[in-house]
């Protein structure tokens, strides 16, 4: 039997081990690669979930030496990894790192980048099981792809894979267009479409909450929830993304895929299986039937910040950050009232929203249950309490909240909104992995179900579309709100409309 060097012999779960493979980063030295994939792979291998058989090859056009690139992942799994540094882990996964100093244009950096494989076949046995991970600007993607082609680097396309980042393109048309450019090159099996939610434990432990629970599932449709909110919200601002940002803004950015993908998980019908295909296949339902349940413009909110205060520290507006042109009309902060037409969810509203210099960093799904139909005990009228509601905390201070009616001890029948609140850090003696840890595990053994696919990607911008086509056509830019608040105040009023209120984490 071969034994992976790298297991760790304290873990006693079985682990999954990919087959040997060659895994290749464009853009190495940029800011995704050195906060979150290059600690992710490191731990992988500190908790043996890579082969014997491994090769790590950066591109990138900083004129670097192996030796050097390989000083600068030590700098970044110093700085990013969760799990403690071992020296043996480390001079076991360097040993087959590799780096390429060139131009993703220049057809010889995809001359030298072939040596690199070439030798990782000859002394590992990676053979044709090759990962390229662009971690570039979504601009490179079809001429890295071109060039892969060309260079017969993605040869056989059953074997090869890729792995994109968000944005996928920035409206219909263009996701369309980019997925024909990858599956010129690529199985389309084999495109890996990187939603770092979809890799979080507490997105994965949404799934468990809803039908590994039954005493929640019969409640979990319209007959009795009021309305859902999702939310993602950030205490920064938008910092050195300026670059990329400006002119994408909030609603592309995350309301297309992280918040979207975050209702299809909530909103779907019970998969056949968690195979991967059942599981999409269900996902795919939710997200074709969503639908703006009215005129768009009384249905969405955009909004930008504008200077504040951030706790006790003071904030410039997103007009007077470095990089931001002149009279931007960016939005940094969306809401939006959706619907999901299923005879589980018709006439239910989804409120999603999502914005930079909010009142605090905090990502969450709040299912809130409709109202008691009748008077409680001691002839108490249920609206002077709040509504019954379930809170899924996807970070930070992962857990389950859920809110209830109690009595009051030694008062006559006076009922009080209590919470009962379940913590994956209290409960669970090992820290939760990252995103990126699960994810780029799953692209080594080639297991999607965690991957947005085509279809997904496509009614996702079919809604999204229709917002920025109406934002386009209208002549006021986004709402203005003070950074450290909560948005607009256009975004209370579309629930206040419906007699609803956003929630304050």
């Amino acid at each position: 039997m071969t034994v992976n060097p790298l297991v760790d012999p304290l873990d006693r779960r079985v682990p999954r081990i990919p087959a040997p493979c060659a895994l290749t980063i464009f853009g190495v030295t940029g800011d995704l690669a050195r906060r979150k994939v290059l600690p992710a792979v490191y731990d992988l291998a500190n908790r043996g979930l890579l082969p014997a058989g491994f090769s790590l090859t950066g591109v990138a056009r900083s004129n670097w030496t192996t030796a050097q690139f390989v000083a600068q992942a030590h700098a970044a799994v110093a700085s990013g990894a969760r799990t403690p540094f071992r020296q043996r882990v480390w001079e076991q996964l360097t040993a087959s790192m590799n780096y390429v100093s060139g131009d993703i244009a220049d057809p010889a950096t995809y001359s030298q980048l072939g040596q690199a494989l070439e030798a990782s076949d000859r002394d590992l046995g990676t053979g044709a099981n090759r990962v390229f991970y662009l971690s570039m600007p979504p601009g490179t993607f079809a001429a890295i792809c071109r060039h892969l082609a060309e260079s017969g680097l993605a040869r056989p396309p059953a074997q090869a894979k890729v792995v994109i980042e968000k944005p996928f393109g920035r409206d219909l048309a263009s996701a369309q267009a980019l997925d024909a450019t990858l599956n010129q090159v690529f199985d389309p099996s084999r495109v890996f479409r990187i939603d770092h939610y979809l890799g979080k434990e507490t997105v994965q432990g949404l799934l468990a909450t809803r039908f590994a629970n039954q005493v929640f599932e019969p409640l979990w449709n319209g007959q009795h929830v009021d309305h859902v909110q999702i939310t993602m919200a950030e205490e920064l601002g938008v910092g050195s993304r300026a670059g990329y940002y400006d002119g994408i803004g909030a609603t592309r950015d995350v309301m297309q895929n992280h918040l979207l993908q975050l209702l299809a998980i909530t909103a779907m019908e019970a998969p056949a299986s968690f195979a991967a295909a059942d599981l999409r296949a269900a996902k795919e339902a939710a997200l074709a039937a969503v639908r703006i349940p009215g005129p768009v413009a009384e249905c969405a909110v955009r909004g930008q910040y504008t200077a504040g205060w951030q706790g006790n520290i003071p904030a410039r507006g997103y007009l007077d950050e470095p990089g931001i042109e002149a009279g931007s009309t960016t939005d940094t902060y969306g809401a939006l009232k959706l619907e999901v037409a299923t005879d589980r969810w018709r006439g239910t509203p989804f409120y999603l929203r999502t914005g930079k210099r909010l009142g605090r960093r905090v990502t969450e799904v709040a299912i809130t249950f409709a109202a008691a139909r009748q008077p409680v005990p001691g002839g108490l009228d249920a609206r002077h309490l709040g509504a019954n509601a379930l809170v899924i905390r996807i970070q930070p201070d992962e857990g389950i909240t859920l809110r209830v009616g109690a009595k009051v001890p030694q008062t006559d029948m006076e009922v009080r909104d209590v919470t009962m609140d379940f913590s994956y850090g209290h409960a669970f003696t090992e820290s939760l992995p990252d995103a990126y840890e699960r994810l780029v595990l799953d692209v080594l053994l080639g297991h999607d179900p965690l991957f947005p696919h085509a279809r997904e990607v496509d009614e996702s911008w079919r809604v999204i579309d229709q917002v920025e086509d109406c934002w386009a056509a209208q002549p006021d830019g986004p709402e203005p709100y003070p950074a450290g608040t909560w948005g607009p105040a256009g975004a209370d009023a579309l629930l206040r409309r419906d007699g609803r209120e956003w929630r304050r984490p």
